[in-house]
């Protein structure tokens, strides 16, 4: 059986959070799932991505400026009816309750744990499997 082809998009204004996400992550982060990543620097950016392209999962970087990824996901939920996953990458535990009402599907905290990553990223990937 071949592996499942996902992409995933990065947001972050900073080059390294996106690097450091695509680390953690990973090119497969778990049996049958095979990631091609995206990178977005900008809101403009991220939503012009997401509109253009087969897009399996969004990676947002909740501390970017000046659009954090929390803002980018509710507006994306709100705008699309069709919206892929989302997972946005908090500085704070406590930020959870603003990761909510955003409507995002999975949060990580800063640092990244590599496990934790791949493994969140995995189950919501198999989980919001086009059917």
């Amino acid at each position: 059986m071949s592996d499942r082809l996902c992409t995933v998009l990065l947001y972050s204004d900073d080059p390294q959070v996106r690097d450091r996400m695509r680390l953690a992550v990973g090119a497969r982060p778990a049996p049958g799932l095979q990631i091609e990543f995206v990178d977005a620097s900008d809101y403009d950016e991220c939503v012009r991505l997401v509109d253009d392209y087969e897009i399996d999962l969004l990676l947002l970087d909740g501390e970017a400026n000046p659009g954090g990824g929390l803002g980018i996901a509710r507006q994306i939920k709100d705008d699309r009816a069709d919206a892929p996953p989302t997972c946005v990458v908090i500085a704070r535990a406590a930020d959870r309750w603003l990761a909510a009402y955003a409507e995002v599907d999975a949060t990580l905290v800063h640092p990244l744990d590599p496990v934790t990553t791949g493994t969140t990223v995995a189950e919501l990937l198999r989980t919001h499997a086009p059917t």
